[in-house]
């Protein structure tokens, strides 16, 4: 019998029981995420010193882990500055729409949890079965689409009201960032939906429980968590894809005039996105809490074990990156987004579609559904091959006639940096004019 999406507890009716146990798993859920939010500012800000060779925070508590704390009360006693010309009501409720979403998201995520041997995740308390979820939605995958898509109405909204022009430009950014990527972000998630056939993150968690090879990131052929890991990093607006805040060019950006606790807010929504993106990527690609019981522990300790060892591999990669990579232009991220993510992702969603359509025997082209498969592949990435091709030589045209509307000659981009228009080295007689 197929199981239907939703807390075991409550399937057969609800009682006072039930409440209770239900507000204890969100309060519980709301703490951890609290909790890893304010290690995550330290694991950041001391993996970025030993990135550039700096010691980061060492003073306020063992190794400095209380700094976050620290920084917190100390915002939270400063003065609340709201300007004169800003619209007070939509000021004040901007960095609560920013945060909210981030923990809405985190509760469909199953934090823990017995996988192993084919089990349910779930466990028992006081004769009540429950999963290690605030909520296991029928569509999860779908409501955590809607709360990204909501998060950055804080964004704009801060934007907005505060009557400045910088945090305008800021909000303006993050619309269109947010457009762009979040078709990417839907793509890739459609074909985890493709192969795992639900759109309840519990269930995605349990068909990836049987070895590594039934995880999704290698079912799915890997383009898909690709996608999904760099249109995440630009949901979030972290490097290399923070133009929101572009400190050079916006002062502080969307939050250039909050201060006191509204700009702590902004601060914790932003790095509980990061814990909840993270915990969202090892959810739909890398099995969630699923992992071999060890012993000598419950089961469902060792899934919270095996859910925050991947965590962190992927909060490390998003400090890596921080830490790595240059801000890109803002024509570069327009581009990355509309001319490579979404065609990209689109293409391999109907190529995962044509295999299974060859595996299920379908296309009757050879004798056996190997082959049809392995030639259904084959035409998918040549079509695919021929689509970047012509993407790119469409950009080139339209990017050379813009050129030469401006006055410009064109431009052939090679490896060498001084070719770039508008680079100080570059030669006048190679090509362009400046």
């Amino acid at each position: 019998m197929e199981r239907l999406p939703g807390q075991p507890f409550l399937v057969d009716g609800v009682d006072f029981g039930d409440v209770v146990l239900a507000i204890s798993m969100a309060v519980v859920s709301f703490v951890i995420c609290l909790v890893a939010t304010m290690l995550m500012v330290w694991f950041e800000r001391k993996v970025v010193g030993r990135l550039q060779n700096r010691l980061g925070p060492n003073v306020t508590g063992p190794f400095g882990i209380l700094q976050t704390l620290a920084d917190g009360t100390k915002l939270f006693f400063k003065e609340d500055i709201i300007p004169r010309k800003a619209d007070r009501y939509v000021f004040q409720l901007a960095p609560y729409l920013a945060l909210v979403p981030a923990f809405l998201t985190f509760t469909i995520v199953p934090i823990a949890g017995d996988f192993s041997d084919g089990g349910s995740g779930s466990s028992t308390v006081f004769g009540r079965e429950f999963f290690w979820q605030v909520a296991d939605l029928p569509v999860g995958v779908l409501f955590f689409l809607a709360m990204s898509s909501l998060g950055i109405y804080g964004i704009l909204l801060a934007g907005w009201s505060s009557g400045s022009k910088y945090p305008l430009l800021g909000s303006v950014r993050a619309s269109a960032q947010a457009i762009s990527y979040e078709a990417a972000l839907g793509l890739s998630l459609a074909a985890v939906i493709l192969v795992s056939g639900t759109l309840s993150t519990h269930d995605i968690v349990g068909a990836q429980s049987a070895d590594l090879q039934s995880w999704n990131v290698i079912v799915t052929g890997f383009i898909p968590f690709v996608v999904f890991l760099i249109a995440g990093t630009a949901e979030l607006n972290r490097p290399p894809f923070d133009l929101v805040e572009a400190e050079q060019e916006l002062v502080g950006g969307f939050h250039t005039e909050y201060s006191s606790i509204r700009f702590a807010l902004f601060f914790l929504a932003e790095f509980m996105n990061t814990v909840t993106m993270g915990a969202i990527i090892v959810t739909l690609f890398f099995g969630g809490p699923s992992g071999p019981n060890l012993g000598f522990l419950p089961g469902a300790l060792w899934g919270f074990i095996w859910f925050f060892a991947k965590l962190l591999v992927f909060l490390f990669i998003f400090v890596w990156f921080r830490a790595t990579l240059p801000r890109v232009r803002y024509d570069q991220l327009m581009d990355l987004g509309w001319k490579v993510l979404i065609p990209l992702s689109l293409g391999w969603f109907l190529i995962l579609g044509a295999i299974r359509v060859a595996r299920d025997g379908n296309v009757g082209l050879f004798d056996s559904n190997v082959a049809d498969t392995v030639f259904v592949l084959a035409v998918g990435l040549a079509v695919l091959a021929v689509g970047w091709l012509m993407v790119r030589t469409a950009a080139g045209g339209a990017r050379n006639e813009r050129l030469r509307a401006a006055g410009l000659n064109e431009v052939h981009v090679t490896a060498d940096l001084t070719s770039q228009p508008g680079s100080d080295l570059h030669d006048d007689n190679e090509g362009a004019t400046h």
